[in-house]
């Protein structure tokens, strides 16, 4: 698993040799563009994605965790390359908390897709820890554009992204996320329908006041509560104990299909594994990350330039982000016990489910909430039956899976935690349909087009 993280590490190398062509967008505050945005530009973008993913999974950063910092980093992008084309609206007004991001100096001439790749990467450093991975592949792209750029243009480019980063930055701090930390841990109980750490690491219970942070469109994070899970209970014809003997009954069934479903979409940032007396972990790439992957493999297939693009990764971040809030709020509202839990309590006391089960409550499954979140986003974005393949997840090994569309890659997701053994149907359910809600609101309320204005092969609002 290290091998395939170093592989993925080490494409900052061909994203240097990709700046060599990137002359970018260079433009006049207020003038048409000199000349048109490059393909490089597109791909460095996307290589940065692809970058921050890589520190995201080395620092191992929790599938909540890394929804803010690509939502805040995704958001810096866009709001500096749309200076560009001012065609497309501010998001300040639209998502909580935002004021007018600053604009460029008049009469000065900037590379807007310079400015928007550094302010993305300056947001993305700041919000992880190995911040030398990402500064590596920020200064040999901003070394490469500084000697294809004149140089006032590189300079004024490179302080126009650090302009609008040190904006969202300052916008980032006021979501009680520093706060956070300093709020009580989840209190374990004797409870019997209440969630408990499971094998094999017996985790504490992550960002158990997930809920409570200031989201991206929603009012709350309480404003999609899904209808709550089923009452607890124990007795053989009770219908939570029907719910549970179907986990149990699915996983002893599955077929070879149904196994490699649960594996592409396990998504588990940090997986224990024992053996004998020895315990160590691999890493893979968050829920959020495969998603994000998902809108570079549309952007590429639909052949968006950098500011559809970055408008792309923007909205689908919010949905992925605000999708953690609300499935967050509602796991520590129930707390729920996991089926491994019930299961080994009250069926089988060795029965094991086909995926690790992740440290937090049960109802609602995050998969389910934030793969219909955006799902739905990439819908109004590129349009209904979108057909893609994604191969998000060949770096550790899976192959890639096609789908007809975002709705049904989302349907996969959300099943595939039943085929894992680590969520009951109801959790799928109830979480899929909270994620369209958020989704939908997205959709809704954020509007970085004019009304009408339709861009080609896509439905951009």
């Amino acid at each position: 698993m290290h091998q395939s993280i170093s592989k993925r590490i080490s494409a900052g190398a061909t994203v240097a040799v990709l700046v060599l062509s990137a002359l970018g967008g260079v433009a006049c505050s207020g003038k048409a563009s000199a000349r048109p945005s490059t393909a490089s530009d597109t791909e460095l973008l996307h290589q940065a994605v692809d970058q921050l993913s890589d520190v995201i999974i080395y620092d191992i950063f929790s599938p909540p965790q890394a929804s803010r910092v690509y939502a805040y980093a995704s958001v810096a992008a866009y709001e500096a390359l749309r200076q560009g084309d001012t065609t497309y609206r501010t998001l300040a007004g639209q998502v909580n908390g935002l004021a007018p991001v600053p604009r460029p100096a008049p009469g000065g001439t900037l590379s807007y897709p310079l400015a928007g790749v550094h302010a993305f990467m300056v947001v993305g450093q700041a919000l992880t820890f190995s911040r030398a991975r990402m500064d590596s592949l920020r200064v040999a792209m901003d070394a490469r554009y500084e000697r294809r750029l004149p140089a006032d243009v590189y300079r004024a480019s490179i302080a126009y992204g650090d302009t609008v980063a040190t904006h969202i930055l300052a916008w980032a701090g006021q979501d009680r996320f520093k706060e956070s930390r300093g709020w009580p841990k989840y209190s374990v109980t004797q409870a019997r329908e209440r969630w408990i750490p499971t094998p094999p690491a017996y985790m504490d219970a992550v960002e158990p006041h997930w809920g409570e942070l200031r989201p991206f469109v929603m009012d709350t994070g309480s404003q999609f509560r899904p209808e709550p899970p089923l009452p607890f209970d124990s007795v053989a014809s009770s219908p939570f104990m029907k719910e549970a003997r179907e986990v149990y009954e699915v996983k002893a069934k599955l077929t070879d299909e149904q196994r490699e479903i649960l594996a592409f979409w396990d998504c588990n940032p940090y997986v224990m594994h024992v053996q004998g007396h020895t315990m160590f972990a691999t890493k893979k790439i968050t829920p959020g990350g495969h998603w994000m992957g998902i809108v570079g493999l549309a952007s590429r297939k639909a052949g968006a330039d950098p500011l559809r693009t970055a408008d792309a990764y923007a909205r689908t971040s919010i949905a992925l982000a605000d999708g953690f809030i609300s499935s967050w709020d509602e796991k520590y509202r129930s707390s729920l016990i996991r089926p491994e839990t019930y299961i080994n309590r009250y069926i089988d006391e060795a029965w094991e489910p086909a995926l690790q089960t992740p440290p937090f409550p049960e109802y609602t499954s995050g998969h389910s909430v934030i793969s219909n979140a955006a799902s739905t986003v990439l819908t109004d974005i590129f349009g209904d039956g979108f057909a893609f393949s994604d191969s998000t997840e060949m770096s550790y090994g899976l192959p890639v899976r096609s789908f007809p569309s975002f709705a049904d890659a989302a349907n996969e997701a959300a099943i595939s935690r039943l085929y894992g053994g680590i969520h009951y149907r109801r959790a799928i359910d109830q979480g899929s349909a909270q994620g369209k809600r958020v989704g939908a609101l997205v959709v809704e309320r954020i509007h970085t087009r004019p009304s009408g204005a339709v861009v080609a092969a896509g439905h951009d609002r």
